[in-house]
């Protein structure tokens, strides 16, 4: 029996990080997370672009268009919507979400989610790098890890 699982020593895959600016003091904290988790990954500045939108709605768009030019080995996305009380947050959420997820499949590149969807901004904070780790490393993370799962199921 193989078993495929995907490592993180990916050396040599470009990422391109897109990020919202919306709640941009958070967000920040989630591209720090994401960019050391690429360096201590072995990807050096070279191999990483950062890419800024307004806010989570536009992630899809700007994905879309970096997955077509087939630059990039992956993407990571962030971006954090808070939760306010109109419906607004349900439809921002819910389209960025399936738009990222079209983008993944119609390109057939590995997206790290890292959008935050919390209920007040001290969740938010706490998943930026505080008390429950930094979303955007993670996000990071499981884009290489993908890059070397796609690699190893058609090499």
């Amino acid at each position: 029996m193989k078993t495929i699982e995907g490592q993180l020593n990916v050396r040599d895959a470009r990422v391109c990080i897109v990020a919202a600016r919306f709640n941009d003091r958070i967000v920040e904290d989630l591209i720090r997370g994401s960019l050391d988790a690429l360096k201590r990954h072995g990807l050096g500045d070279a191999s990483i672009d950062v890419v800024r939108v307004p806010g989570a709605f536009e992630l899809p768009l700007a994905a879309r268009k970096l997955a077509r030019t087939r630059h990039y080995d992956a993407l990571v996305a962030l971006g954090v919507v808070i939760r306010g009380g109109t419906p607004h947050f349900e439809y921002v959420c819910g389209e960025c979400a399936a738009g990222l997820g079209r983008v993944s499949l119609e390109f057939e590149i590995p997206i790290g989610f890292g959008v935050l969807t919390c209920d007040t901004v001290d969740q938010a904070i706490e998943r930026s790098g505080v008390k429950h780790g930094n979303k955007g490393a993670d996000a990071a993370l499981a884009a290489l890890e993908m890059v070397s799962v796609s690699r190893q199921i058609i090499p």
